[in-house]
């Protein structure tokens, strides 16, 4: 049996599958469930590293078109991968300034690229083309703030790195949002134009949620009552925006079984679930309402049931293509 090196070349946006399990690591250790968070640790730190691998191996950026906002923008799912992580091994100092100086640079880039991708399209034309997946520029820099929050509890200059990053997150999320509203009421979108990576509109409030903690943390007074107001508003959105994308993900999944066939963009669905528990479980320490922790416990395990179905599944598929890759010889072999 052999699998072309083609065929295993990674998407833009492969990295959702290190953030869905890096943040699944974060609530798992939040909940004090210590081997399960090791475990998802491991595994999106082994992640990481295969799909960087993976990427230079096959060359996959050659292939990608650098001028399409579309693709650097699921490029972010980088930035938060290696934010997402970096939060969890943030007790290691180096691996906290490598993987933080790693994110900042991939954001670098991929922030002048969209903006000059962007710009090159009339508004109208990236309306026809917005969807969930252009939240993950906001996703990665409410990641990149998180990032230098925590760097600042050691030197407090980042926090005033943190707090820009962090509103220019809040500033990129409205904008996407804008879009994506815009376009479903131009084009009157039917229940079935539900995907899953408009959970990402959730997942999106519910990073700057946590961003927002991780500043009121490292903030002195003076700043931590504004950054605390504005981080309940964050999850106070994200929470209102459950109930629509249930009941629009419900429908469409009544259409039919082939809407439930696997695909790389479910793991859009899964971060967003387990970055909502992180974010519900922040609020629960913040302000001090103790049923905000059922909430984070029920979301996570949500989350962490989908985190199966889509690797079984995935496995699954895994297993299908080896085997239409066999040459029809070798179907007698072992």
């Amino acid at each position: 049996m052999r699998i072309r090196l083609a065929d295993a070349e990674p998407s833009p946006d492969a990295f959702a599958a290190v953030m869905a399990t890096g943040v699944l690591s974060i609530v798992a250790r939040d909940h004090h469930y210590r081997a399960l968070s090791d475990t998802f640790g491991v595994l999106a730190t082994a992640g990481l590293l295969g799909l960087v691998a993976l990427t230079l191996v096959t060359r996959a950026v050659a292939s990608w078109d650098l001028r399409d906002p579309d693709v650097t923008l699921r490029l972010f799912t980088f930035v938060a991968a290696c934010a997402v992580l970096d939060s969890r091994l943030a007790s290691q100092r180096i691996t906290l300034n490598v993987l933080g100086a790693v994110a900042f640079a991939a954001w670098l880039v991929l922030i002048v690229l969209t903006a000059r991708n962007m710009a090159a399209h009339p508004w109208a034309a990236l309306r026809d083309r917005a969807h969930g997946a252009w939240e993950l520029a906001s996703v990665g820099t409410s990641g990149l703030a998180i990032v230098a929050a925590t760097v600042a509890r050691h030197q407090h200059r980042w926090l005033w790195v943190a707090v820009p990053v962090w509103v220019a997150a809040v500033c990129i999320y409205a904008l996407m949002t804008w879009l994506i509203l815009w376009r479903a009421v131009t084009e009157r979108q039917d229940l079935d134009g539900f995907e899953p990576d408009s959970w990402i509109l959730m997942g999106g409030l519910a990073i700057a949620t946590l961003a927002g903690d991780s500043i009121h943390a490292a903030a002195p007074a003076a700043v931590g009552g504004p950054v605390l107001g504005v981080t309940v508003v964050t999850w106070v959105a994200a929470t209102l925006w459950i109930p629509p994308l249930i009941y629009f993900g419900l429908h469409r999944i009544r259409q039919g079984p082939d809407l439930l066939r696997f695909a790389g963009v479910w793991w859009a669905l899964v971060f967003p679930l387990g970055m909502y528990a992180a974010a519900s479980y922040a609020m629960a320490v913040e302000i001090g309402h103790g049923w905000l922790i059922t909430v984070s416990l029920v979301f996570f395990w949500d989350a962490f049931a989908a985190w199966l179905i889509v690797v079984v599944a995935g496995l699954q598929r895994l297993s299908r293509a080896a085997a239409s890759a066999r040459p029809h010889g070798d179907a007698g072999r072992p």
